[in-house]
């Protein structure tokens, strides 16, 4: 037996030997080579020591033991953390023995062990204990031992509660067990159990069962009564087979069906068999329903689900062959008539991945009657697929993939022998692919690119399709932006493919050959010329010689492009854009003077400019073009004035379409602020207006914005309106505050305006308000038709509430009203429809509990319902019809009722961590619905 132990001259003063120990720590882990390499060892779970003070190696009966001791010992075992005192490795039986008080937090399930003498067997990643206390976010056990396995954690001589943490002493409700497992996230299973309430025996129960967060794992019993099935019972009953197999047994009832009861199974497994990962299935026979007209249809409708997801090591694989299996037919919910009814689906897919390839085997088919409609998606029976990992020697790189197999697919209605053999086809192909690339550079400022691709499949009824690509491109560089491109390509698609799912779109023969100018033949000045001509076009189908033309020399900004076919002589595309500006034109460029020195003359002080263009607050800009198809684009010119400050600018422009004479559009823009005082008094003029004169139309808007404030109109009018129209347009004037402030509100006014009258002849009045602060939530809209030409009332027509409204903590108002009237007729006879609608309008009350401790319970109220009144006569006379809620929050319980008047539905539920409201029943008109209690 070996033994270390701190030097006497490191151990220090008391006081100092905490830090002693940690400086020693630091050295004692350099030298622990042999100690990771022996739990490293241990089923692959990696162990790192965080803080200790202390290191023993023993021999002990033929055992390697590594005593491990401290104030306070932290090891992390993958990333559960582990703290005690005292830690006991066993090299040979791979076991961790947690000496006297420890703890040891899971990282999965976030649970957190506490106990005496914990044993962690690294190989099975068991945990057993004695005494033990087991928290997680939802329950609170204490058992006098305590076994923790993959999936499940055992106790006997349980007591578990969930009000542990609320605080309160004794516990509102607990169980105490003689065994207990717990499957963690999904159900507690306690055998000989005890009801407490406050610590008080009052109920034995053989077994008990509490479902765990996970809400499609509950039980669940509803009962029923349907017109067309009679009564009805569904049930979910929840098993489970060994530590890691969950499921649920389905059974099902309907009176009117013949048979009567269905059932079925939902179950997922994790590792149920050596390779396989994971398997889930769902699977239910359920009595077919009755026909369209009521006849009996007799048999069973079957939904089958088969998943299956493994893994498989293979030697010299990069990892592991993936594999896959889902098996699926879905019968529920169809008619007898679709075609899918009765298929059974099976798609099987394995990868595995080797270092110089991948392999990929699928199988796809279908199995049921005869598809008499395209198949989708298409069948592998089977595939393989042989993918190259890419090949590269220097500049030289290949990439191929090569895959075959028998496949059925939807035919290509472009084949005539395809077709012929129906709506689908069977046949046998083999597909190649490859990329082929390579560059070089022969001289210098010269660059040479190659590159073959291939695409070609090959049928077993004979036939093929063959898409080819061989191009090649030569750029020499001259200078640094000099260019100079030849090119060449060779293009081939051809071929027919028995399938839809793979064919080509249409054939090509091309052999493009291009050279491509690019120049600066002087400083700021880019010109370039490009063309391509194909050996297989005819001329008149050749592309057009491309030209363009970029200059950026202060004050001139020009660009310009053109297409010209050079065989018909014809222009095909022109088109420019002009701009005179430089805003930098006024500012002088001062060089000093420099004196004469052994090697230069002096020289005289000077000055430069950006460009002589003499107004700098001035920008001029024309864009325009011509077309062989449209002819000549629009010409707009406009003209910028720009102020001191850049967001102060008036712009004016003309258009011309050449189609309406002088001008088509002609137009104004602007926006002006303040200079000074800008911070306490900012004004902003913003505005825009244009005319458009065919026909004559003008639109505008116009506003005035003081710090948050907004003034603004807005106007789109016809001029010379068509006979029988009976307005010109809109015109509106609106006043309120800027959007995006905690505040809002906003006053509107117009709507259609008849130049020919001189009036509104329908205009409304609208008001907005919206405040926004923490908890609390205020809108409104009113809108009332103003008497007009047209509209001959005056009348509140729409208000529109929604809040949410938190009172401290005590009460809460929220939802939305909505009030609306609609005319029907003729003026003075026509009637008025009001609609009041709560949607809904809800109410929260916290009753008990003090400044120190939340509420214990919540009356809730709320409306949603709709009164509509015609011509002031009230037409659906049904009460007010409020939902009623209380509920009564205890932490780690809560009640909840409910009563809805209108639907004459009432609710009681409980609430328990972990899940949301679990109902007690369910009462309605209809019939009621009591779930399965565990």
């Amino acid at each position: 037996m070996s033994r270390r132990k701190l030097p006497q001259s490191r151990q220090g003063t008391p006081a100092s030997r905490p830090a002693s120990r940690r400086q020693l720590l630091r050295g004692a882990l350099l030298s622990l080579g042999l100690l990771a390499g022996a739990l490293g060892a241990a089923e692959a779970r990696t162990v790192r020591i965080i803080s200790a003070d202390t290191l023993e190696l023993r021999q002990v009966d033929g055992q390697e033991l590594v005593i491990i001791t401290g104030e306070n010992v932290e090891l992390r075992v993958d990333d559960d953390v582990v703290r005690a005192r005292r830690v006991e490795f066993n090299r040979t039986r791979r076991t961790l023995t947690l000496v006297g008080t420890a703890r040891y937090t899971t990282a999965k399930d976030g649970q957190d062990l506490r106990g005496e003498n914990l044993v962690v067997d690294l190989g099975a990643e068991q945990i057993t204990g004695e005494d033990v206390l087991i928290s997680d976010a939802a329950l609170e056990i204490r058992g006098s031992e305590v076994e923790r396995i993959p999936g499940q954690l055992r106790a006997t001589g349980s007591y578990f509660t969930t009000c542990a943490r609320c605080g309160r002493t004794p516990n509102d409700f607990a169980f105490r067990a003689e065994r207990l497992i717990v499957y963690p996230g999904d159900r507690l299973v306690a055998y000989r159990a005890q009801f407490l309430i406050v610590d008080v025996p009052v109920l034995f129960l053989p077994v008990l069962v509490l479902p765990l967060n996970d809400a499609d794992r509950q039980p669940r019993l509803m009962i029923g009564r349907d017109a067309v099935d009679g009564n009805v019972v569904e049930a979910d009953l929840p098993f489970s087979i060994g530590a890691s197999t969950l499921g649920t047994t389905l059974l099902r009832y309907y009176e009117n069906r013949s048979p009567s009861f269905g059932a079925g199974v939902a179950l997922r497994s994790f590792a149920p068999l050596p390779f396989v990962d994971r398997v889930n299935l769902y699977t239910l026979a359920n009595p077919r329903p009755r026909a369209a007209d009521g006849t009996v249809q007799p048999g069973y409708d079957l939904d089958f689900d088969l998943s299956v997801r493994g893994r498989l090591p293979l030697s010299e694989a990069v990892r592991d062959l993936d594999y896959r299996l889902d098996v699926v037919r879905r019968d529920i919910g169809k008619s007898a008539t679709d075609p899918t009814r009765g298929v059974t689906n099976v798609n099987f897919g394995a990868r595995v991945e080797y270092p110089r390839f991948t392999a990929e085997f699928n199988y796809v088919d279908r199995f049921g009657p005869k598809a008499t409609t395209a198949i989708s998606p298409v069948l592998k029976e089977p595939e393989v697929i042989i993918d190259p990992k890419l090949y590269t020697n220097g500049t030289l790189s290949l990439d191929t993939r090569v895959s075959a197999g028998q496949y059925t697919g939807q035919s290509n209605p472009l084949s005539r022998s395809a077709t012929e053999q129906g709506v689908n086809i069977t046949t046998s192909r083999l597909e190649e692919q490859h990329d082929l690339s390579y560059s070089a550079q022969p001289w210098p400022g010269a660059e040479l690119r190659l590159r073959n691709t291939f695409t070609g499949r090959y049928y077993g009824t004979g036939a093929r399709t063959v898409d080819l690509l061989l191009s090649s491109e030569l750029t020499q560089r001259f200078n640094v932006d000099n260019t100079l491109t030849f090119g060449a390509r060779y293009l081939r698609r051809e071929g027919t493919s028995p399938f839809a799912f793979d064919a080509i779109s249409g054939r090509l023969l091309s052999a493009p050959v291009s050279i491509s100018l690019s120049t600066v033949p002087v400083k700021d000045v880019q010109f370039g010329v490009s063309y391509t001509r194909d050996l297989f076009l005819e001329p008149k189908d050749q592309a057009p010689l491309g030209i363009t033309l970029n200059i950026n020399r202060l004050p001139l900004n020009l660009s310009a492009s053109l297409q010209h076919n050079i065989d018909t002589g014809e222009l095909q595309d022109f088109r420019y854009n002009v701009t005179l500006s430089d805003p930098n034109a006024a500012t002088v460029k001062v060089t000093p003077a420099q004196p004469a020195t052994a090697t230069s003359p002096a020289r005289p002080a000077s000055t430069t400019r950006s460009s002589p263009w003499p107004f700098p607050n001035l920008s001029l800009n024309a864009t325009g073009g011509y077309t062989r198809s449209a002819g000549l684009l629009p010409f707009r010119v406009s003209a910028t004035v720009t102020g001191d400050l850049r967001s102060n600018y008036f712009t004016v422009y003309a258009v011309n379409d050449f189609k309406t004479r002088p001008l088509s559009e002609v137009g104004t823009t602007f926006s002006l602020s303040t200079t000074r005082d800008v911070v306490l008094n900012p004004i902003t003029l913003a505005g825009r207006e244009t005319f458009y004169l065919e026909p004559a139309r003008m639109s505008g808007e116009f506003s005035v914005t003081w710090r948050n404030y907004r003034a603004a109109t807005t106007h789109d009018l016809r001029l010379d309106p068509p006979a029988g129209a009976t307005s010109s347009g809109t015109v509106t004037f609106s006043v309120g505050t800027v959007s995006g402030s905690a505040t809002n509100w906003n006053l509107v006014y117009g709507g259609p305006y008849d130049l020919r009258r001189g009036g509104f002849t329908a205009p409304t009045l609208t008001a907005t308000f919206r405040t926004t602060r923490p908890g609390q939530t205020l809108g409104l809209v009113a809108v009332v038709n103003v008497a007009g030409l047209d509209q001959k009332r005056t009348e509140l027509v729409r208000v529109d509430a929604d809040t949410s409204w938190q009172f401290g903590t005590r009460a809460a108002l929220s939802g939305r009203v909505l009030y609306s009237r609609t005319r029907a007729g003729t003026y003075p006879d026509d009637k008025a429809t009001d609609t009041l609608t709560f949607t809904p309008l809800q109410a929260t009350v916290a009753i008990g509990g003090s400044d120190t401790e939340k509420p214990g319970a919540y009356l809730t109220g709320s409306l949603r319902q709709t009164f509509v009144w015609v011509d002031g006569v009230r037409q659906n006379p049904i009460p007010i019809s409020p939902v009623i809620g209380l509920t009564i929050d205890r932490c780690c319980w809560a009640l909840q009722a409910e009563a809805d008047f209108g639907l004459r539905r009432y609710r009681l539920a409980v609430g328990l961590p972990g899940q949301s409201f679990y109902p007690l029943f369910d009462l309605t008109k209809d019939g009621f619905d009591i779930p399965l209690l565990p």
